[in-house]
């Protein structure tokens, strides 16, 4: 590892960085999660998840549940159940439905054996220690209890990962500009299965590929620009990167008809 991906990985699981400039509210976590309207297929990952749990009953945590999209949509389609919101940021539990629990997904403030089921959906790779947050994870469900996660792969939106070396290029006046930081790569979907395989059983991987099509640039820019909590990690100034960024998308627009990005996430079920 070098020293360089050493410093973004501190970055990316920095509790303060997380629980402040990056998730003190739903802005950032909202501008990633809206560019996938424009996705085919388009994937009701709520609705995924319900399924899911068809038969699960008593309690469902909510790891990470940021803006509180899977908490709402439980409380919604299975008011049978407990369902408690939990997240590392106490501003951007503002609008989750209640209960919801200020914590740490490494230290979690719940009994052995309390939980009947346990999402982390799209959190993990912000843990210090991945294998034991897992095993933490694991220590709360009961025998049986369900687990469902979430991540992208190492081959998502590659095209947006060339738009900002490009960009950055462009703006330092070089060949090749830094790459942005991957908050996904820790925990990608490529090595989601062996970490959740130390605490878990029978994982199972749903992959759910995709192509967003989009015709306005801003949606582009607006999801890079949700990476601005680490922007002191990415070598470029900032501003004039999304800036650049917002110009070469327009281009391909003009170009092209559209801005294609090819996507893969996905989801993993597992039991305790």
């Amino acid at each position: 590892m070098t020293s360089n991906t050493a410093q973004q990985d501190a970055a990316l699981t920095d509790k303060t960085r997380l629980a402040t400039s990056a998730y003190a509210d739903e802005r950032h976590l909202a501008a990633r999660q809206s560019i996938y309207q424009w996705q085919q297929p388009r994937y009701d990952l709520p609705g995924i998840v319900v399924e899911q749990l068809t038969e699960i009953t008593g309690t469902v945590l909510d790891i990470g549940c940021g803006n509180g999209k899977f908490v709402t949509r439980l409380h919604l389609d299975r008011p049978d159940l407990r369902v408690i919101g939990m997240d590392i940021s106490a501003g951007i539990l503002a609008d989750v439905p209640r209960p919801v629990v200020v914590a740490d997904a490494q230290a979690l403030p719940f009994a052995d054996a309390s939980m009947d089921a346990v999402l982390a959906m799209h959190m993990l790779y912000h843990v210090p220690a991945i294998p034991a947050a897992v095993s933490e994870l694991a220590r709360v469900l009961k025998p049986g209890g369900l687990m469902i996660a979430s991540t992208n792969s190492d081959a998502d939106k590659q095209e947006l990962d060339q738009l900002w070396r490009q960009a950055a290029a462009d703006v330092l006046g070089v060949t090749e500009g830094p790459s942005r930081v991957s908050l996904s790569s820790r925990f990608s979907l490529e090595k989601a299965p062996e970490l959740l395989g130390r605490s878990l059983v029978d994982i199972r991987v749903m992959e759910l590929p995709g192509t967003i099509e989009i015709a306005d640039a801003e949606p582009v820019v607006a999801h890079l620009a949700s990476y601005e909590a680490w922007a002191d990690q990415l070598g470029v100034p900032f501003t004039s990167t999304l800036s650049r960024a917002r110009e070469l998308v327009e281009a391909e627009i003009a170009e092209q008809g559209s801005f294609r990005i090819t996507c893969l996430g996905g989801i993993l079920v597992g039991r305790k």
